[in-house]
């Protein structure tokens, strides 16, 4: 079972190329700080401007430098049903402990589409999939009595809901119960998730502050709501400055003057505002994340 602050990790580049080394080191920051599992490839990993071959690299990259030590979950939706089958069956061939499969986006498939796409799947490819559903981005919302009805699919363990509807999510809950894992997919439900009942964070902000996000879950683990909620106002700010501008070019440009990573970005995403890069460093230098 995966729970806790699970980092929805970005995709450097290097002059328009995938940076393998500095993701690895990312990792290796990421298992250190206590961050509980990665995900790779996926919104913010700009999995949509990634060819195939790209794609398949750096999940085998995200394996290869997890090591073991903490799961690594692989974005493999799309908005062709043949296509996420072929992308999932090569993350689990490449290691990938889960598959995240987002909503398919753009043709807005209906209740019963997204039921028989996601039924498919889970029935082609056997690994543990959590399914995604971001309304915001992809113009179709995941109800929750069809997530319900897929509950007959044993290897459909988890979902990120990033509508940030906490009515919605409770319903979830209510209908599925232990059967499925409920992830916040927007760093400011996390906590309102984890008191609802939810099983951790698919999050951003832990690309920037692992410890802290990482902690914020421990401590809500062990009954200490009261730290829980310190470190929930500690990260609000942050939560913040990551949405700007469209994510991921506030976290990218935010780990670039950490010194992580190239302040780089394939289009039809570009570099940040200078007002808003102000703004942004302002927010870090307040949280001491920078100098």
């Amino acid at each position: 079972m995966v729970k806790g602050s699970i980092v929805a990790i970005v995709t450097p580049f290097k002059d328009g190329k995938f940076d393998e080394q500095a993701y690895a080191d990312l990792i290796d920051w990421h298992v250190a700080e206590g961050t509980h599992a990665i995900l790779s490839c996926g919104t913010t990993g700009e999995a949509s401007t990634l060819d195939f071959e790209e794609h398949f690299r750096v999940i085998e990259v995200a394996v290869k430098a997890a090591n073991k030590r903490i799961p690594v979950i692989a974005g493999t939706g799309a908005n062709s049903t043949e296509e996420a089958i072929i992308l999932t069956k090569k993350a689990k061939e490449l290691g990938a402990d889960l598959a995240l499969l987002v909503t398919p986006y753009y043709n807005k498939p209906t209740q019963e589409g997204l039921y028989r796409h996601y039924k498919v799947i889970a029935e082609t490819v056997d690994i543990p999939m959590i399914l995604y559903n971001v309304p915001g981005r992809t113009a179709v919302n995941l109800l929750p009595t069809t997530v319900a009805r897929l509950m007959e699919c044993q290897n459909i363990i988890g979902i990120k809901e990033a509508t940030g509807d906490m009515k919605q999510s409770s319903e979830l809950i209510r209908l599925c119960g232990d059967r499925i894992k409920v992830y916040s997919g927007d760093d400011f439900t996390t906590l309102t998730q984890l008191a609802l009942g939810g099983s951790g964070s698919i999050s951003v902000t832990a690309n920037i502050a692992p410890k802290d996000s990482a902690e914020m879950f421990n401590a809500w683990e062990k009954g200490d709501i009261k730290k829980a909620r310190e470190l929930h106002y500690k990260l609000e700010p942050l939560n913040y400055a990551m949405f700007i501008e469209t994510n991921p070019i506030p976290v990218k440009t935010a780990l670039a003057l950490m010194g992580k990573i190239r302040e780089e970005f394939r289009l039809p995403l570009c570099e940040m505002t200078p007002a808003n890069k102000e703004k942004l460093r302002s927010i870090l230098k307040n949280a001491g994340i920078i100098a």
